[in-house]
């Protein structure tokens, strides 16, 4: 049942948002899954909000409803096909005659694409977010409501750099096809819906060179300061933290990367370092890597901040990614000094040296890291600029009221227009 909007100021002019979100948004075990629940959160506050996702194993779409009381939650059961499965090859050979790339085609919902199709057409809905774009395929383009594509990542650019650190030819092969695919379609996507909302300035940038023609705008990134704050706990010398969904490919190769060519060089100058790995669903492959190795992995647990304290020094070893990464403003947050590759730290407005230490060759990452276990007053520094930094300015209740800033913009511009003309497609740039 819809909820009833308080009447009240604020709600004078209240948005009624059909928020689209496949693959569930509880729990709370990812960066992308956290941006979106604090920013629906934030934003029932002042508009009326129909969630609308899907849900397999392990989603708890009843622990959501709880958690969004103000909100319309509306969830369809669908389970993904996981990399390695007949279901999985099927999905991608299927791709091929697509023009849907094969990491989008698997999350393609019929049924979620009814309801959405169903509620955008019954007069009850004045914003549509596709939240992500693998919510797109589900979402009827362009239509009478305007669609808002939330860009968490440059999708495009996650595979292209997975073509560039694979380790075959064949795979290279393949991962060429798919990048561009996705290039074309992540494109195409852009200039069809009335606005894009990207995580950093960067990626906008990018997106604005693919796709000219589209309606960009960027938003920072937040954290919850409150949740992820120091609580003296005592830290464990020599300890290395890493935490993130390890289901995600982009942080199973960090981790491999980081086993194979950095944590050799820690340990010959410090013999007593480990690293705990924190994080859901890591494949058999890095539990034997890191097991060899004597690294702890988790796998899923309840609360990430008891192992975040219990580090000297929280480690961000990305090579392939997009968006921003959360967890490097939780980390802050919770005053840990923090070494990352330019592509772990990338799209966040922090400066090297005074928020972070930035290190990409293996040997530089591993020196980094050992002045850091050597020098606690350097830790301290870092920690406390990088406290400050987020305290500041990236709160969630500051960067939701900047996505509905960028959103209203959008449904003023349809209302004084009318739906917003769709750019010619032939203004997509050719991949290169």
């Amino acid at each position: 049942m819809a909820k009833t909007r308080p009447q009240s100021p604020e709600w004078l002019d209240a948005m009624r948002i059909l928020w689209v979100k496949v693959g569930g948004l509880w729990p709370l075990t990812s960066g992308g899954r956290l941006r979106s629940f604090h920013l629906i959160s934030e934003l029932a506050a002042r508009h009326q909000m129909t969630v609308l996702t899907s849900h397999g194993e392990p989603d708890d779409h009843e622990a959501l409803r709880r958690a969004l009381p103000s909100c319309t939650i509306v969830s369809v059961p669908h389970q993904v096909s996981k990399q390695g499965t007949r279901e999985f090859a099927g999905a991608v050979a299927r791709s091929w005659l697509s023009p849907l790339p094969a990491d989008l085609w698997r999350w393609c919902v019929p049924a979620l694409r009814a309801e959405a199709t169903r509620r955008l057409v019954s007069s009850a809905t004045d914003l549509c977010v596709a939240d992500f774009l693998y919510a797109i395929p589900n979402v009827p383009t362009p239509g009478a409501v305007p669609i808002v594509l939330f860009e968490h990542n440059v999708e495009y650019m996650i595979w292209k750099r997975l073509r560039d650190t694979a380790p075959s030819t064949w795979r290279r092969t393949l991962l060429e096809v798919e990048w561009r695919k996705m290039r074309r379609y992540e494109a195409r996507a852009c200039v069809r819906t009335a606005g894009v909302i990207t995580v950093s300035e960067l990626d906008r940038r990018l997106l604005a060179a693919a796709a000219p023609g589209a309606r960009l705008t960027s938003i920072p990134t937040g954290v919850d300061t409150i949740y992820f704050a120091p609580n003296g706990t005592a830290e464990h010398p020599g300890r290395l933290v890493f935490t993130g969904s390890m289901d995600w490919y982009p942080n199973e190769d960090a981790i491999l990367y980081f086993v194979d060519a950095i944590l050799p060089d820690i340990r010959r100058e410090v013999p007593h370092v480990s690293l705990e790995v924190v994080g859901r669903h890591p494949s058999d492959r890095l539990q034997a890597a890191a097991s060899a190795v004597g690294v702890h992995v988790t796998g899923i647990v309840e609360d990430v901040r008891p192992h975040v304290r219990a580090a000297e020094v929280y480690i961000v070893p990305l090579r392939v990614g997009g968006g921003t990464r959360l967890k490097i403003f939780e980390a802050m947050a919770m005053r840990k000094a923090v070494v990352s590759t330019t592509v772990g730290a990338e799209g966040l407005p922090l400066r090297p040296g005074q928020h972070f230490l930035q290190a990409d060759k293996p040997a530089e990452f591993a020196q980094a890291v050992v002045a850091l276990l050597r020098d606690r007053a350097r830790r301290e520094d870092l920690a406390q600029a990088g406290r400050r930094l987020v305290e500041e300015r990236f709160s969630w209740s500051q960067v939701a009221r900047e996505f509905e800033s960028a959103c209203r913009e959008v449904t003023t511009r349809t209302h004084r227009r009318g739906h917003a003309p769709v750019p010619r497609e032939d203004t997509i740039r050719d991949a290169s």
